[in-house]
C-alpha cells in the first residue's frame, strides 16, 4: 500500500474514532492552569508561538497585549516543557490550579438555589440549548402580538439559530440587536441574553419597562449553537464552531467576518482556537447571521455582543489602532454604562477599543457591523469574572448568573439613555 493510502486510512481511522467517542466527555484530570504575563514584545511573541505549537497547551485568552495576563491549561506531560520555555524567556508565571478538572467539577457541583417552581425556565443554572429554544418558542406562542420567533441563520450541523423579535407596540421604533454565545464556552453570555428577554417582557421596573415599550429588540442568544451543545456535552472549554477541517474542527466565528478578515495572517492553523477559517464567512453561522443583520440594518441603531471574561466594555476598532470617528460619543456612552454597572454590586469594568483590549484582532462582528452596515454604536460586553483565577474564567458559577445579568441590564439601560441623548436613535 502506498504512503498516501496509509495516510488516508489513518485519517479515516482517526475520524471514525472521534465519531465513536463524540458523546464522551473530555476530561482535564491533572491538567494545570497557569497565568503568564508578558512584559515585552519578545515575550509576547514567544507566547504567540507557543499558542500554535501544541494542542496540549490550551490558551483561555489571547496573547496579544504586553502586560496582559495570559491563561493556559496544560496537559501533564507538557508541564516540564512549558516551564522550561517560560523560564528561558524569563516570563513571569503563576500556578492557579493543580487540577483543572477538579476546579471545573467544584464549580459544576456547586449547590444551586432553586425556586418553588424549579421545573420552570430560570437563571439558577445554565440551561441546555433545547430548553432555551423551547422557552423561546413558548414566549412567541404566549405573546403573539409582542414576540416573534426569528431564525437568524443555520449551523453546520443543521440547527436553527433562533432569536426573538420584541415589538411591544407593533410599530417601528428604534432598534437594538443583541448577539450572544458566539464562543461556545462562554455560557454566561446566552444566559444573560435570555435574562434580558425575560425582563423586557415581564418587568414592572419603570426604567426597564420603558426599554421594552420604546425600542424594538432583536435578540439571538446562541449564535454558535453547535459549539454550545458540544461544550455542554463533550468539552467544557470548546470555543469554535464544529465544521471539520482535516482532523481538526471549527473556526473562531468572531474572527470569520468579511471586514479586514485575518488582516495580520496570524490565525491560519485549523487546530488553533482562534483559527479564522480558510476564508471570510467560511462558517455558515457567520454567513447566515450576516445576511440577516444586513436585511434589517436600517432598523437597528445599537448593536450589542455578549462575551466573557474580563469585565471590559469594548468598542471599535480592532483592525487598526485608530479610533472610530465618533470616539468622543463612544467614550461618553461607555462612561455612563460603566458607572451604572458598578452601582448594584460594586463590580468594576473598564472601557477599551478592541485593539487596546486584544491587539491584532480582525474579522469580528463588532467591526463588521460598524464598518459595513452603518450601525454607528456597537459594543461588546466581556462579562464576569475579571480574571481567570476568579472562578477559572469561563467557568463562572451558576450563582453568578443573576447578579451578572442584573448589573448588565443596569448598564444597558444607562447606555441606551446616552445613545438616545446623542441622537443615534433619531
Amino acid at each position: 500500500m502506498s504512503l498516501n493510502r496509509w495516510l488516508l486510512l489513518a485519517g479515516l481511522v482517526l475520524l471514525a474514532t472521534f465519531g465513536l467517542s463524540h458523546a464522551e466527555r473530555i476530561r482535564y484530570d491533572n491538567y494545570r492552569l497557569y497565568k503568564a504575563t508578558p512584559e515585552n514584545e519578545d515575550q509576547l511573541a514567544m507566547l504567540r508561538d507557543l499558542k500554535v505549537s501544541s494542542d496540549s497547551i490550551i490558551f483561555l485568552n489571547s496573547a496579544h497585549v504586553v502586560g496582559a495576563d495570559v491563561h493556559m491549561v496544560v496537559a501533564p506531560h507538557k508541564i516540564p516543557d512549558l516551564l522550561e520555555i517560560l523560564g528561558k524567556a524569563k516570563i513571569k508565571y503563576e500556578l492557579q490550579s493543580k487540577d483543572f478538572q477538579k476546579s471545573m467539577d467544584d464549580i459544576e457541583g456547586e449547590v444551586r438555589p432553586r425556586s418553588n417552581a424549579s421545573s420552570e425556565y430560570n437563571w439558577f443554572d445554565y440551561n441546555d440549548l433545547e430548553d432555551t429554544y423551547a422557552w423561546m418558542r413558548s414566549l412567541a406562542k404566549q405573546n403573539p402580538n409582542i414576540v416573534t420567533l426569528i431564525e437568524a441563520g443555520k449551523t453546520y450541523e443543521g440547527r436553527s439559530m433562533l432569536g426573538l423579535k420584541i415589538f411591544k407596540s407593533g410599530r417601528e421604533k428604534p432598534g437594538i440587536f443583541i448577539e450572544a454565545g458566539i464562543h461556545a464556552r462562554e455560557w454566561i453570555a446566552p444566559a444573560a441574553a435570555t435574562y434580558i428577554i425575560n425582563q423586557l417582557l415581564t418587568s414592572n421596573v419603570p426604567s426597564i419597562k420603558q426599554l421594552g415599550d420604546n425600542y424594538n429588540w432583536y435578540i439571538v442568544p446562541h449564535v454558535n449553537a453547535d459549539g454550545y451543545v458540544y461544550s455542554r456535552k463533550s468539552d467544557r472549554i470548546w470555543r469554535k464552531t464544529r465544521k471539520p477541517y482535516g482532523v481538526c474542527f471549527g473556526a473562531d466565528p468572531n474572527r470569520n467576518w468579511d471586514f479586514y478578515w485575518n488582516k495580520w495572517d496570524l490565525n491560519n492553523q485549523p487546530c488553533n482556537d482562534e483559527y479564522a477559517g480558510p476564508n471570510a464567512f467560511s462558517e455558515i453561522e457567520t454567513l447566515s447571521l450576516s445576511n440577516y443583520i444586513a436585511s434589517i440594518k436600517d432598523k437597528i441603531q445599537l448593536y450589542l455582543s455578549f462575551h466573557s471574561f474580563s469585565q471590559v466594555l469594548i468598542y471599535p476598532n480592532g483592525y487598526t489602532a485608530s479610533p472610530p470617528d465618533n470616539i468622543k460619543d463612544y467614550q461618553q456612552v461607555a462612561k455612563a454604562a460603566l458607572s451604572a454597572i458598578s452601582k448594584r454590586y460594586n463590580t468594576k469594568y473598564e472601557a477599551k477599543s478592541i485593539y487596546n483590549f486584544a491587539s491584532l484582532v480582525s474579522g469580528s462582528t463588532l467591526d463588521w457591523v460598524y464598518g459595513t452596515q452603518g450601525v454607528r454604536m456597537t459594543f461588546c460586553y466581556e462579562l464576569r469574572p475579571a480574571a481567570a483565577h476568579d472562578s477559572s474564567g469561563f467557568l463562572l458559577p451558576p450563582s453568578q448568573i443573576l447578579p451578572t445579568s442584573e448589573e448588565l441590564l443596569d448598564s444597558i439601560t444607562a447606555m441606551v439613555d446616552q445613545v438616545q441623548k446623542l441622537g443615534y436613535f433619531n
